[in-house]
């Protein structure tokens, strides 16, 4: 059994609309389902710990009751640790869920670079989809070079940010950021899944991409 660190924004707000964000239901259940099913276990953190905001709730869709019914899945989340509680060494994978509020709270949190640098040096599973790539930014190695230099990803991608009018809400352009720290980074038409594998980085493009990354981290763990 392998351990994998689920990791939710804990912000609430889309910039200053009003607009409510935080974390994504639908990309945390799809992948936690399939990482269950194959036996490992799945801990979570909140940025400021506990019960994180929630977005993409489907109440029609039975998954999503499921797991905010399930003891070992929703309804752990009122006692979320933060990511500084956590000793990166107990996890063979971190996963960097999505959702809009992720750019206002995972991007220069020391510890969530921490976890992201010491798993993959460790030879670990670093995966993140949509919005969550915002932790892999700033994520310095060891060696001073970026983790995301020369990677090729997905996440999020500029151009659907400005066909949604939230370009100017959100603090700064994903796509373009990771690019500039020298990621590789390819997307699909909105709303199509992409995931890309490399080595052991896995990221998604978008919601519709959570079941294929729960796979694609799920053959990392057996390697």
């Amino acid at each position: 059994m392998r351990k994998v660190l689920f990791v939710l924004t804990s912000h609430g707000e889309l910039g200053d609309s009003g607009r409510p964000t935080g974390f994504h239901l639908g990309e945390t259940v799809e992948p936690w389902r399939i990482i269950r099913d194959a036996g490992h276990a799945v801990e979570f953190v909140s940025v400021r710990g506990g019960r994180p905001p929630m977005i993409g709730h489907d109440t029609d869709h039975p998954a999503h009751h499921d797991f905010l019914e399930d003891p070992a899945g929703g309804l752990l989340l009122d006692s979320a640790r933060t990511p500084d509680d956590v000793d990166p060494d107990d996890y063979d994978a971190v996963y960097f869920v999505g959702g809009h509020g992720t750019m206002w709270d995972f991007r220069g949190h020391a510890a969530l670079e921490a976890l992201a640098r010491r798993i993959h040096e460790a030879g670990g599973v670093v995966s993140a989809i949509c919005h969550g790539p915002a932790a892999l930014v700033d994520v310095r190695l060891s060696d001073g070079t970026h983790l995301v230099a020369g990677r090729a990803l997905t996440s999020f991608a500029d151009a659907h940010e400005r066909a949604r009018g939230l370009d100017r809400l959100v603090p700064f352009p994903l796509q373009r950021t990771l690019e500039e720290r020298g990621a590789v980074h390819t997307c699909a038409p909105d709303r199509m899944p992409h995931v890309v594998v490399s080595g052991r980085l896995v990221t998604g493009q978008n919601p519709a991409s959570a079941h294929e990354l729960g796979e694609r981290i799920v053959e990392l763990l057996a390697t």
